[in-house]
């Protein structure tokens, strides 16, 4: 016959499960982040490439650097946010 849990496993249960859900929801925000800055900023790449192409000013290939930046960092801070949802589900 099952017995209910000690206050203390369920208490534990509880935070595991707590944690698990707030870890899903950081990936998930991570997630539409870096989908958002990467539009972001492969929209902001094909204006500055369109720019450049039309111009021959090369102020606009630091805008492609910068956008290509940004891109990279979103890159970076979901990665960081994916190994630490991931040390906090094992």
């Amino acid at each position: 016959m099952n017995k209910p849990a000690s206050p203390i496993e369920s208490a534990k249960n509880n935070a595991t499960q707590s944690i698990a859900h707030s870890s899903a929801m950081a990936l998930s925000d991570a997630t539409d982040n870096l989908r958002n800055l990467s539009s972001i900023g492969t929209t902001a790449i094909g204006v500055a490439l369109s720019q450049f192409i039309e111009t021959g000013d090369s102020k606009y290939l630091d805008g492609i650097d910068k956008a290509g930046e940004v891109v990279t960092q979103a890159i970076n801070n979901f990665s960081e946010i994916g190994t630490k949802v991931k040390e906090n589900i094992e």
